[in-house]
């Protein structure tokens, strides 16, 4: 497991990349957001390919943070909703064995709900531009700070200052 452990590292490294260079500019160009697609497309074929083989890839197989970096594939997967789906299961079945981590779940909950036109339930995906850049509809907000909790995630309030500080979401 130690080759798929390093291979998740690597693969996140390069997601990462692409995108710290879009958010240090405040924009993709049409190369850089190209290429986080083919990027975000390989992934997903590969991530895909390894939890036929090995089931996900949780925090006794690969360790915490590969684990994280598999999440992250999982969460942008975004152009095969289908599979981002099936990823979510998986991580679900992680985190109720222990295996995973309950952050990430929450984020990829939020990401699957908002990409199928559904409110989200923790407020972890925003949208829109200029005045109206904001998290994305949420379910039953006025029990989101309890799920957060839960979730083992910070305040809205306190979320919501730092991604538009950073002018992002996760």
């Amino acid at each position: 497991m130690e080759e798929l452990r390093a291979e998740l590292l690597r693969r996140l490294e390069r997601d990462q990349r692409i995108r710290t260079a879009a958010a240090e500019t405040g924009r993709l160009t049409l190369r850089q957001g190209l290429h986080a697609l083919w990027i975000d497309r390989r992934n997903t074929t590969w991530l895909a390919r390894v939890v036929r083989r090995h089931g996900w890839p949780g925090i006794a197989a690969v360790g915490p943070e590969a684990a994280h970096a598999a999440w992250l594939l999982a969460q942008h997967a975004d152009r095969r909703p289908d599979v981002q789906r099936a990823f979510l299961a998986l991580l679900r079945e992680a985190v109720e064995s222990g295996d995973a981590a309950r952050k990430d779940l929450a984020y990829l909950e939020d990401r699957v709900r908002v990409n199928a036109g559904r409110p989200q339930l923790y407020g972890t995906q925003y949208g829109g531009f200029g005045a109206a850049y904001g998290p994305q509809p949420i379910e039953d907000p006025d029990t989101l700070d309890a799920r957060r909790a839960e979730a083992g995630l910070q305040p809205m309030a306190d979320y919501d200052a730092e991604i538009r500080r950073a002018g992002r979401s996760g």
